[in-house]
């Protein structure tokens, strides 16, 4: 089993920046994907992106993919030396407020049925 923390949210204007991470600890070399999602008050959870790799939790960098609403404003990074995924938010609207999620598991087909973390909320003010 990973466990997941996720770290970053907070109160940001329309038009700033975040940068979310999320932490991995236990049994990371069972993982080679790691993705975000995010839920809105009465919404259903959303896929936001994803980051996989083939190496082995120690290869470095990773395939990234990411929904239409974030693409060219998001990205997503990680850093194997800190077992730590990051989520890049630029450019955030209103309609990005959510709390955010991750996710990691060992294909992008059992992504949604491993580890979560516990959420962090992110707000954008207009």
């Amino acid at each position: 089993q990973v466990q997941l923390v996720e770290s970053g949210g907070g109160l940001v204007q329309a038009g700033g920046s975040l940068r979310l991470s999320c932490a991995a600890s236990g049994r990371t070399s069972s993982t080679y994907i790691m993705g975000w999602f995010r839920q809105a008050p009465g919404k259903e959870r959303e896929f936001v992106g994803r980051i996989s790799w083939s190496g082995g939790w120690s290869w470095s960098g990773g395939r990234t993919y990411y929904a239409d609403s974030v693409k060219g404003r998001f990205t997503i990074s990680r850093d194997n030396a800190k077992n730590t995924v990051y989520l890049q938010m630029n450019s955030l609207k209103p309609e990005d407020t959510a709390v955010y999620y991750c996710a990691a598991g060992g294909s992008i087909a059992t992504l949604e049925s491993g580890s979560w973390g516990q959420g962090t909320q992110v707000t954008v003010s207009s």
